[in-house]
């Protein structure tokens, strides 16, 4: 059976590329989450009523050990199921102006994205080499590409993701594993839930805020086989904010 483990898919973009691969690519889902065991069961509820499967593999993409553990034990309970697809998603912000910004904001914001996409992505990269095939899609931002007042920490871990896509996506491209980023603008979300989006969106040229499921189809469109010849990119969905 062929597999996608997209991180942190109880919620947000995570739920919505978990449910458009599914959807699209008939791949069985490892629905990851840190915490929010109800959030993940309805992300799981979802892609089977879509006639789906999948089932939930939890670990905090910070922690190494576990990762590599909860990752390595699935692997040896499935020996005949490959991870073909890897959405690094998890992610959080922890906003602020940088002289207000604690270490402890810093790391945590860092260690997410760029420390889980490191865990996650060593902890499935062997099998990936071995069969000579793969996708690996990593959610970066906006703010990685332009950097965004207030949120020197999410530049900086997304702007790190947006850096080793494109050195990673070099490095494997002969073993036919593609490795690409996607950068959402202002996407509605849990995390964009607090933000004020009729002043926003009038710095959006489309004048409105995306759709998880539009950042879902271009996942799922990664991950396919016609994508099989674009790696090393870092693809925008913006609106054309930052065009």
């Amino acid at each position: 059976m062929k597999c996608a483990l997209i991180t942190g898919s109880s919620r947000g973009l995570g739920r919505a590329i978990a449910i458009q691969i599914s959807k699209d690519l008939g791949y069985h889902i490892l629905i990851n989450f840190a915490g929010n065991e109800t959030a993940a069961n309805e992300t799981l509820s979802m892609i089977k009523e879509n006639g789906g499967s999948a089932e939930l593999l939890q670990f905090d993409v910070k922690n190494g050990e576990e990762v590599k553990a909860k990752i390595a034990a699935w692997m040896e309970n499935n020996p005949e199921n490959n991870i073909e697809v890897l959405v690094n998603n998890a992610g959080i912000t922890r906003d602020n102006i940088f002289p207000m910004v604690s270490e402890q904001d810093w790391d945590d914001v860092m260690n997410t994205s760029v420390k889980g996409m490191y865990n996650c992505t060593q902890a499935v990269i062997q099998k990936m080499l071995r069969a000579r095939s793969g996708r690996i899609i990593n959610i970066a931002s906006l703010s990685g590409l332009k950097g965004v007042p207030g949120q020197t920490n999410y530049s900086a871990a997304k702007g790190a993701m947006i850096a080793s896509t494109k050195a990673l996506s070099q490095e494997i491209a002969k073993r036919n594993i593609t490795v690409n980023a996607i950068a959402p603008g202002f996407i509605e979300t849990d995390m964009t839930s607090e933000l004020d989006q009729d002043q926003l969106k009038k710095m959006v040229p489309a004048n409105r805020f995306g759709l998880p499921e539009e950042v879902a189809h271009l996942a799922s469109f990664l991950a396919s086989d016609k994508a099989a010849y674009i790696t090393g990119e870092v693809i925008n969905i913006n609106g054309g904010v930052y065009a």
